[in-house]
């Protein structure tokens, strides 16, 4: 959905934002006890607590997306998190179950960073500079259109989790991979493959160019120029001051954030390993964390054994996954009550019918 789309939709009601936090929560316990197993809530990891104490399920965005398909009992699935979620659980659920996203705008920078349009352009431009030689993997932050398109051309999604294995799995398919839309965790897996920094190109979706000197024929991976707004605030600089302030401090980051803060760092994974890593340390170690701010601040206070602080003090939340507040989530459910489907997120049904196979492709070696 575009930007245009989503701003002429209507709106939150003004009563939502005079309401008390109180009334608020009794009014979504309420609904919750009332719809009983035929509403299904899952929250990603970065939304705010306010609406993560409601949640029925949190993790990562496929995970979530997983957990909904597995949940047949469920007649609305009310996901908290962001677009690109939220087509995926409408993707991978049954047809009789509806998906709601509680605020239509709370999309993600990143998947806007990689249309279909731009993606087919460089599509044929690549083939005809590479010929038959390269295979479209995308992170499953992207659209379902990006995921249709892999699909239908061979490809595959990752998650931050199983991106090394999916990387891997692809250059057993062909010699070169196209990268969606996240430079940096294809540029920080390959590597971790041993694909050398001079191997890998940069496609520029702006200027439809290729950035790279050097000859063609040492290509292995083409980087997608995009990124996630939140992780690449992350610096080297950040790392050096945390060092110098907190002797002794584990610096551990998600491979959302660029090259040279990974290298820097003496930890990198998913926001899952993130989780259980901080979960299995022993008491009284230090961490600093270099992932969205929501999720940091959960952790500090689950574990107050230890010393936590972000990477960067001056990170903001996600403001696309802070869109999901409690109004938002108490209009979506009283909506849901009075047999409306507001925010309702549905998939074109052959974009759904690639899609999944681009997601199957990836689940199948799960």
């Amino acid at each position: 959905m575009s930007i245009l789309n989503a701003l002429t939709k209507p709106g939150l009601p003004e009563h939502y934002k005079n309401l008390s936090e109180e009334e608020m929560v009794k009014r979504v316990e309420v609904i919750k006890a009332e719809m009983g197993e035929r509403l299904y809530l899952p929250a990603h990891h970065y939304q705010k607590d306010e609406v993560v104490q409601f949640a029925d399920d949190t993790g990562d965005s496929l995970q979530l997306a997983q957990l909904a398909a597995r949940n047949k009992k469920a007649e609305a699935i009310v996901f908290c998190g962001v677009h690109f979620m939220a087509e995926t659980a409408d993707i991978l659920t049954e047809d009789h179950q509806t998906v709601i996203l509680p605020d239509i705008r709370a999309g993600c920078s990143m998947a806007d960073m990689a249309d279909i349009h731009q993606t087919e352009r460089a599509w044929t431009k690549l083939q005809s500079r590479f010929g038959d030689t390269l295979l479209p993997l995308t992170y499953v932050n992207s659209t379902a259109a990006i995921k249709a398109f892999v699909g239908k051309n061979g490809g595959a999604t990752v998650t931050s989790s199983n991106a090394m294995a999916m990387v891997d799995w692809s250059f057993t398919q062909k010699e070169r991979i196209l990268f969606l839309p996240d430079q940096h965790l294809g540029r920080n897996t390959a590597y971790e493959l041993g694909v050398p920094l001079e191997a890998m190109a940069v496609w520029d979706p702006i200027t439809d160019t290729l950035e790279y000197e050097g000859d063609d024929e040492k290509v292995r991976v083409i980087l997608w120029k995009g990124h996630c707004s939140v992780h690449e605030k992350f610096t080297v600089e950040n790392i050096e001051d945390v060092r110098q302030r907190f002797p002794g401090m584990n610096v551990i980051v998600h491979p959302e954030c660029s090259f040279d803060v990974v290298e820097r760092s003496d930890f990198s994974g998913s926001t899952k390993m993130i989780i259980e890593t901080i979960e299995q340390a022993k008491s009284g170690s230090k961490w600093a964390i270099g992932t969205e701010m929501n999720l940091v601040n959960r952790i500090i206070q689950q574990h107050p054994d230890k010393t936590i602080v972000s990477l960067n003090p001056n990170m903001c939340p996600c403001l696309t996954m802070n869109r999901i507040d409690l109004p938002h989530l108490l209009w979506a459910l009283e909506e849901i009550q009075q047999g409306k489907k507001t925010n309702q997120i549905k998939v074109e049904e052959e974009t759904a019918y690639y899609a999944n196979q681009a997601l199957n492709r990836m689940l199948d070696r799960a």
